[in-house]
């Protein structure tokens, strides 16, 4: 069983694990952090972005004027940092660790496991299945089209390559370079890939049970992260391994965790852990709520950069009961996003993937999220951009939910421009994945307030080594980083993975051998073979029987069939074969070990003689120098080396047999 790491994020996972003949992908995550190293694409004219000066490294080379020429254009300073001046570029994961064609099954966890999965089935030639649930897929094409949308209505003119050449990309700064390799950016893909990717996915639901070619047994469990996320349990007949990623344990809106057949597997393979060890929701959500008020009470505004999907359910919720209870029922919240309209109508439709109080409203019949009264009595106005009508409606003081979350695209760009430069305002930062000073560097001076409340319900470390004791794996498998504390926090030593073996670990790049070896297959016996086996004693209560029969093996099943009998033919016919026909005498089989002193009498009652038996710690050698031939005696297995004389390993063969027991 090997495994390979194709991304070195630990929550935004793509793991390819071999087993049984078969390829399966745990995940196709889109790395959107490389997007820090690029400028913003502003929905209008920006005069400050403009207006940044040409950066070029002081060591290059004074003679190349043509290189100089375009890394004045390519690359711009901001604050001290340097960015690339072209279209933000998104990381893929690893193409070069093995044929991503060769993949037969992708399973994703959650939507934001899927962002990456045009780029496999597009451009690799994949032709594999892909599983997930319907909310993944739904929820997954809407935050792929918002990608799409965001990045083609600023289309910019050029596009720079230049900085990305080895010679010149050595000699960038550190924070424009490291952990950035340039092979790995591609530009953002199309809707057509959109649709043409998600077009080969197959929905699932919890619980169902997937066959994968006859080899394995594939099926979805809730993870409890969010709507339609789940865990995978894959098994074969004698081997079981569980993949958990994004799971959570708290009680929010999605189905709770499901970990009862998780229990007792071979390997857990465990990726997704919370990005915020020591931020508790809870606290998250009330910092939140206050920093909210306490500028919009001061007439300033509000901007949260967020996905349409996730959280942003929460936080409405959240923020209905804040506001009612703070007496701010009038203020006006907006939720600007291609896809934010119809992310709330799903959130409605996916009932069945939610908690059992949410289900419950459903037949009353009420909304199970409260963002749906909002809308009704226009205490939320939804807006797919800030084109359009949302101008005639936009009143400040207000609070906009905004994308993209990266601040490199979309309508947050749009108010970071327009607000940055005052003090009254401030932009709250709730997604955990999100380094918000990467997010907020080019937008520099900054005059506006920046708080970073991360609401991430992903397990904790203790909470996800208290499921590994629970569980009781065979073997745990999990990212480098989950086993020393956070670079930050390197005091901390709760904040770890630990588990008896100890783990093993992944990162970027790697491939690992599981320690997991088949050693047994199920194998059917037709019944017609089973009726003619005639079992003989050896000993008090244990008989054998010799088998023999043809294995046929189709799609991963063995059936041993009873040997298809010769009928002679007449003349001019041509020989046929009767399936149900009767057994020769069975064969004696040998069994036993050799014994080195009668095997050395048996060779020279044959006429071999000039033998030398040399000991060894894993059995004996036997030399016979006259013939120049070695004969290896282990434990379970003899070899004879006999240079090519087959009438010589014909009669060593025969001699040694009749040195072993038969039956």
């Amino acid at each position: 069983m090997k495994l390979y790491c194709l991304s070195g994020h630990p929550n935004l996972p793509c793991l390819v694990l071999k087993f049984k003949s078969v390829t399966v992908m745990l995940d196709c995550a889109l790395d959107l952090t490389t997007t820090f190293r690029f400028l913003p694409l502003p929905l209008v004219h920006s005069a400050r972005l403009a207006k940044l000066p040409s950066w070029v490294p002081k060591d290059a080379d004074a003679g190349d004027q043509d290189t100089l020429k375009t890394l004045k254009k390519e690359l711009k300073e901001c604050a001290g940092r340097v960015f690339v001046d072209s279209p933000p570029e998104v990381g893929i994961p690893e193409d070069g660790l093995l044929d991503l064609s060769t993949v037969d099954v992708i399973l994703v966890s959650s939507f934001q496991c899927i962002l990456a999965l045009p780029y496999i089935t597009e451009y690799t030639g994949f032709n594999g299945m892909i599983y997930a649930t319907e909310p993944t897929a739904q929820m997954g094409r809407q935050l792929m089209e918002e990608l799409v949308q965001h990045t083609e209505r600023v289309p910019k003119t050029c596009t720079a390559s230049k900085w990305k050449e080895q010679g010149v990309f050595k000699t960038l700064p550190a924070q424009l370079r490291d952990g950035l390799n340039p092979a790995a950016l591609r530009d953002c893909y199309g809707l057509h890939d959109v649709n043409s990717a998600l077009s080969k996915v197959q929905l699932v639901g919890y619980a169902q049970k997937l066959d994968v070619f006859g080899a394995l047994q594939i099926m979805p469990l809730s993870s409890g992260y969010c709507i339609g996320s789940c865990n995978w349990l894959i098994q074969s007949h004698y081997e079981k391994i569980s993949y958990i990623s994004s799971s959570s344990v708290l009680t929010t809106h999605p189905q709770p965790m499901d970990q009862g057949p998780l229990q007792n597997t071979d390997v857990l393979i465990l990726a997704g852990l919370t990005q915020s060890p020591t931020a508790n929701p809870d606290s998250m959500l009330s910092e939140f709520c206050s920093h909210l008020a306490v500028t919009v009470k001061n007439g300033g505004n509000v901007l949260v950069p967020c996905y349409p999907s996730g959280v942003v359910y929460d936080l409405f919720e959240c923020l209905a009961v804040f506001l009612d209870n703070s007496g701010l029922m009038q203020l006006p919240v907006y939720f600007v996003s291609p896809m934010a309209d119809s992310s709330l109508a799903y959130s409605n439709i996916f009932a069945e993937w939610l908690c059992q109080s949410k289900q419950s409203k459903v037949y009353l019949p009420e909304a199970p999220f409260v963002h749906e009264e909002l809308k009704t009595i226009s205490r939320l106005k939804v807006f797919p951009s800030v084109h359009g009508d949302f101008s005639s409606e936009f009143k400040t003081p207000c609070v906009v939910f905004a994308g993209h979350p990266t601040l490199r695209f979309g309508d947050g760009v749009h108010f970071m421009e327009m607000w940055g430069q005052s003090k009254a305002n401030t932009v709250i930062f709730v997604e955990p994945d999100i380094p918000y000073l990467d997010a907020l560097a080019p937008f520099q001076p900054l005059a506006m307030k920046a708080v970073h409340c991360p609401i991430d319900t992903r397990l904790s470390f203790q909470q996800a080594n208290k499921i590994i004791s629970d569980l009781k794996p065979l073997h745990v498998v999990l990212p480098e980083t989950y086993i020393t504390p956070p670079p930050s926090l390197p005091q901390r030593s709760d904040l770890v993975l630990e588990a008896d073996p100890p783990p093993t670990t992944y990162q970027r790049g790697e491939v690992l051998s599981l320690p997991i070896k088949r050693m047994y297959e199920k194998i059917e016996i037709t019944p017609e073979l089973a009726s003619a086996l005639v079992p003989s004693e050896i000993r008090q209560g244990v008989a054998v029987a010799s088998v023999t029969g043809v294995l046929e093996a189709k799609d991963n099943n063995y059936v041993l069939q009873s040997v298809p009998k010769q009928v002679t033919a007449g003349p001019g016919q041509k020989r046929k074969r009767e399936d149900n026909a009767d057994f020769a005498p069975p064969k004696p089989h040998v069994w036993g070990a050799v014994q080195v002193e009668q095997f050395v009498q048996d060779l020279e009652k044959g006429g071999v003689t000039d033998v030398k038996v040399e000991d060894t710690p894993s059995g004996h050698i036997i030399h016979l120098q006259s013939e120049d031939t070695l004969i290896q005696i282990e434990d379970g297995s003899t070899h004879i080396f006999c240079e090519g004389n087959e009438e010589l390993r014909i009669k060593l063969r025969n001699i040694l047999l009749k040195c072993l027991s038969k039956f």
